[in-house]
Order: C-alpha cells, then structure tokens, then sequence
C-alpha cells in the first residue's frame, strides 16, 4: 500500500506542476510498473488497455451524449426553458433566481454538462437578473448553483464513466438519478427563498403571467419535453441500451436544430470539432486514469484497506463519510471529471467489499463532485461565471454560493443516511435488484 501512496503523491506533484492529469496518470502508472515489474510488462499492460478500452461499444455513449448537449446549447433552447419556468414562479420572491434553477434542472436533463449548462443559463438569464436589480451575489451563485444539475440529472457523461469504470448499469445510474436531482433541484429553491427572505432586496418579484401565456410558454418547450422522453423512456422500457439512446438523442437534437432553423453551416462544423474535442479530452483522461488503476491494483491498495477497516472495525457508514471528505478536499484542487478517475479504482472495490450498492455510491459521488464544482479555490462553474460578469468580484459570488453548499452537504448527508431515494426508481424499473 505504501507504494501505491508514493505513487499518489508523484501524481498530484506533477499535477501540481501543471501536467495534464491524463498524462501525469499515464506517466505514473506506466513507470511504476516499469520499476516494479519491468519494462516489457508495462508496455504489455498499457498497449492491452488502450487496445481494450478504445475497442468498447459502449464508450461511443460519451461522443454521442456530448454531440446531442452541444447541438441542444447551439440551438437556443435554454431560453424558452428559462421563459416556461419563470412564467410559473417568476412573481415570487427570487423568483427569476428559482426560475435560473428550475431552467438549469431542465436544460441539464438534456445537456449533461454542468459547464455548459451554466455558460449557457448565464448568456440567458444574467441580462434578466440584472435588469431586475438582483443584488450580484444571489445572481450569479443561482446560475453556477443551478450549473451543477447537469452532471445530476440525466443523461450525464460522469455517470457514463463512472458506469464504464465500475461496471455498473449506465441505464440504473441514471435512473438513480432523476429522484436526487430533483431533490437537488427543490433543495436550491430553498437556498433562494432563504436568501431573500433575509433580505428582500436581493431578489425582487416579478410580474405575474397570465394562465395563458404559462400555456404559451409550456408549449415553446415542447421538443425539450420529447427528446428527453425518448432518450430516457427508451432505456427505462427496455426499447434501446443506452448506447442507442445516446444515438437517438443526438439524431434528435439534430433534427431540433434543423427545425429551429437557427445555425448556419459553420455553426454545425463548429459542434462537431467541440464535440470532438470535448471526447478527446475524456478519453484520454479515462485511458491515463485505467493505466494508473492497472498500477494501484497490482499493489492490492484496496484490499489492504478493507483489512485495515475491518482490523480497527470502522463503521461502514463511517468509511463512506471519510470518502466524501476526502473527495470534498480533492474538489478544492481538481476538476470533476479528474476527481471520478482518479478515486473510482479505488474506492469502488472498498465500497463493494463493505456490501454497499455500487449504484447508490454513484450518485453520491456525482453528488459530491457538484460541490467541488462551486467551493474555492477551483470551483470551476465560478470561473465560467466570471467570463461572463468580469465586474463582478469572484469573492461576491462564493459568499452568494454559501446557502447552496450548506444544502448540498445536508443533501448528500441525507442521500448517504437514506438509500431508498436512489435506489427506488431503479428498483421499481427492475435495472436493479
């Protein structure tokens, strides 16, 4: 265990350094195997994996899920999501704040990027806030808050890595999903009218809208409502695997955007390269992370540390506590994306050997990782932020942030002590057992 440590520390020092972690974990793995073992074995071990892994079916689940959220972004949806949600709750206190949150919840079901989501919400519904004199704090924090959803609710791209890196039923993990996020979803809500019921001024009332503009509203989101109908209807009924369904939402948002008539040529080449792009990126930190993996599986890291917990008779629950801690502290140096790949080996054997549901466990790690995703100094939908409100102080927005994180811990404290509010939609839909 003590090398696989070493190893660890090697890591965040070049990560430190400013290697890209998918070349810092390669390095690693590779050359720790290489001292360990020899030279050809670690040659063998890595040409295997790529080989193995660049050959999976199922990883083409990534590209088309992120083709279908980019064509959804560029086609301008967001905005008669945002408009259909604060057509209902807009005349109340923080109103267009809990609209951002509810638009968030909708577009995120269908972008699965938290980023995307909160670039996207923030071109949409900053202009509105601002216009209305919400105070910079409330604002802002309801966008890079509300961002985080789409990692949540599905289809999300972490819970697609994590299902290829668990062997864990994609289709289970996101149904496991839909009840935490819209928890996740009420729990914002709650963080808003928090905040403006101490003070008022942070969020004031919109004008009400009629009932029949509401109807005009829901009707302009028609296509959102059907796309991701069929993407999830189809894996939930047994229509189509979700490799299928990511193939039908991306020919669907396809078809969207043709509809819409709102992209030009270039515009299309434009989504393909970023999706591209986007794919490359997780790809090559999925293959650095499994090369790693290979490395701190040969050292038995992990079921060292089962014996270690059942030596000192540490309380399951209490081992789950310490991972979410743990990935707390890594969300304040890495970003999302790199904190799955580089724990997931090693704690979903842990987490298996104390006889814990694996599905379960991945919600609470999407759960955690939304955190990393608004706490300092990283928080990375922050930084997203400010390209789009450069006059606003960053430390403005994670002091607007602060009721947000306060929920999401109760959240994930709720989630970890009641398994059932992961566990029920999957169970009832017989994805699990």
């Amino acid at each position: 265990m003590i090398d696989a440590l070493l190893a660890f520390l090697v890591l965040l020092a070049l990560a430190a350094c400013r290697v890209p972690l998918a070349f810092a974990m390669a390095l690693v793995g590779f050359g720790a195997l290489a001292l360990t073992q020899s030279l050809p074995a670690a040659i063998s071990s890595t040409v295997q994996t790529v080989m193995q892994t660049g050959g999976l079916y199922t990883l083409s689940v990534i590209p088309l899920f992120t083709l279908m959220g980019n064509l959804v972004t560029r086609s301008g949806l967001s905005k008669e999501l945002y408009t259909a949600a604060y057509s209902f709750v807009g005349h109340r206190p923080g109103g267009l704040a809990t609209s951002t949150i509810v638009a968030c919840a909708g577009f995120g079901a269908i972008c699965g990027s938290s980023l995307a989501t909160a670039a996207t919400m923030a071109r949409v519904a900053l202009p509105e806030m601002e216009a209305r004199r919400y105070k910079p704090g409330l604002a802002t924090a309801s966008i890079a808050a509300g961002g985080t959803l789409g990692i949540l609710i599905p289809p999300s791209v972490i819970m697609v890595l994590y299902g290829l890196m668990t062997d864990t039923s994609i289709g289970a993990l996101f149904a496991a999903g839909v009840l935490p996020g819209i928890v996740a979803t009420l729990f914002y809500v709650g963080a808003v009218r928090w905040t403006t019921w101490r003070d008022p001024a942070a969020g004031p009332r919109g004008e009400r809208v009629s009932v029949r503009d509401r109807l005009v509203a829901l009707r302009e989101v028609w296509r959102v409502l059907a796309l991701f109908g069929v993407v999830l209807g189809g894996i939930y009924g047994g229509v189509f695997t979700p490799t299928e369904a990511a193939g039908i939402g991306a020919a669907g948002a396809f078809l969207i955007a043709l509809a819409r008539r709102e992209l030009r040529v270039y515009d299309y080449v434009e989504v393909l390269v970023d999706s591209a792009r986007t794919s490359a990126m997780i790809f090559a930190v999925l293959l650095g992370a499994l090369i790693f993996a290979n490395y701190v599986n040969f050292t038995s890291m992990s079921s060292d540390l089962v014996a270690l917990i059942e030596a000192y008779r540490v309380h399951p629950l209490a081992v789950i506590f310490m991972m979410i801690a743990i990935y707390v502290l890594l969300g304040c140096l890495l970003e999302s994306i790199s904190m799955i790949v580089l724990t997931v080996p090693v704690f979903y054997p842990i987490v298996q050997g104390l006889g814990f549901d694996l599905v379960w466990f991945g919600i609470l790690v999407v759960v955690v990782t939304e955190i990393s995703l608004i706490t300092p100094p990283v928080g990375m939908n922050v930084f997203v932020l400010r390209a789009f409100t450069p006059h606003v102080p960053t430390g403005v927005i994670f002091r607007g942030l602060v009721p947000f994180v306060v929920v999401d811990f109760v959240r994930i404290a709720i989630l970890a002590l009641v398994p059932a509010i992961s566990l029920a939609l999957p169970t009832w839909l017989k994805l699990i057992r």
